[in-house]
């Protein structure tokens, strides 16, 4: 079964991807944080470094596009398509407030006969095989069964369900009888995520829905980066591999960007290692609060050096 890690904004980008692939691996796609093309499909520096073919090199990565136009999507397509990329990701599951209020995302799946129109345009135009990440529905997951024939539609090349609602956000249990229902009603390639924290739990994924596609992870893997290893048979987790991790991601950050991003980028991924270790949170705390390189680098070597692994290493979803 394939495993692909899910784009997630602002943190899996260009620099993680190459980090994570050296250090860890285990990935068959990493699904890059989504670009929102206006009709000019011009992009800023930072997203241009982020798109670039040379950044992604060794990597199987896929280009996601955020957009309610078809020839928005379409254009963006075959700029894709002109750097060498294989294949591109339709975004209609970000719950975020920002992009539903510009009827992007998620908001997507409030009209499924518009849904419907937007996806004759860019599966009858595509230059490219065109995967979907989707939710379930925006409010209900009642709002599932009127999505279904819609995506049954399409040649779509892998169907990516997260059967959550958006009004759900991260929030909640999954609707696994959604998936399963998508299992019964659809001929494409079909894709799970959605709270694979744990070893344990993508196996039993894997074990429930053995003739799937893949699964995607995002969370999970960010928390545990070697929980993949852990599912295949490999060492859990140790203190050192998020050390050497941390330290190989920081000195990327460094020579890319000023020092101060480099800084800022490890804060949002200290939220997330923080998961895996047994430590006072004061000693995390410090480290957050470190905007200076050297600052930050003790703070954190301090954490590290007070820290154990935590014994069921996972990520806690939020209350």
């Amino acid at each position: 079964m394939r495993m692909y890690f899910a784009p997630m904004e602002g943190i899996t980008d260009a620099i993680f991807r190459q980090v994570f692939q050296a250090r860890f691996g285990g990935i068959d796609k990493y699904f890059m944080p989504f670009v929102s093309p206006s009709s000019s499909l011009s992009y800023t520096v930072r997203q241009d470094f982020e798109l670039s073919p040379e950044q992604n090199r060794g990597l199987f990565a896929v280009p996601q596009i955020l957009a309610r136009d078809p020839l928005c999507f379409l254009g963006a397509a075959r700029g894709f398509a002109d750097s060498g990329y294989p294949e591109v990701n339709l975004n209609l599951g970000c719950p975020s407030g920002t992009v539903t209020g510009k009827g992007k995302g998620s908001a997507m799946l409030k009209d499924p006969d518009a849904l419907r129109r937007f996806l004759d345009q860019v599966y009858g135009n595509t230059p490219l095989p065109v995967s979907i990440k989707t939710r379930i529905g925006f409010d209900e997951p009642e709002e599932w069964e009127k999505l279904l024939p819609v995506f049954s539609t399409y040649p779509i090349h892998e169907l990516i369900i997260h059967p959550r609602t958006r009004s759900q956000i991260y929030r909640g249990t999954p609707w696994y009888h959604a998936f399963e229902q998508a299992l019964a009603a659809l001929k494409c390639p079909l894709v799970y995520n959605g709270d694979l924290f744990t070893a344990k739990r993508v196996q039993e994924v894997q074990d429930a829905y053995p003739h799937i596609r893949g699964l995607m992870l995002g969370r999970g893997l960010l928390s545990n980066p070697a929980v993949l290893r852990e599912v295949e048979g490999g060492a859990p987790l140790t203190k050192e591999d998020l050390i050497s991790f941390h330290d190989d991601l920081f000195r990327a950050y460094w020579n890319t960007w000023h020092p101060l991003t480099a800084v800022g980028r490890m804060h949002v991924f200290l939220k997330y290692f923080a998961h895996s270790l047994d430590v006072p949170f004061k000693y995390v705390r410090e480290a957050l609060r470190a905007n200076k390189p050297e600052e930050y680098l003790d703070a954190a070597g301090e954490m590290f050096a007070r820290a154990a692994i935590a014994e069921n290493p996972r990520y806690v979803q939020p209350e």
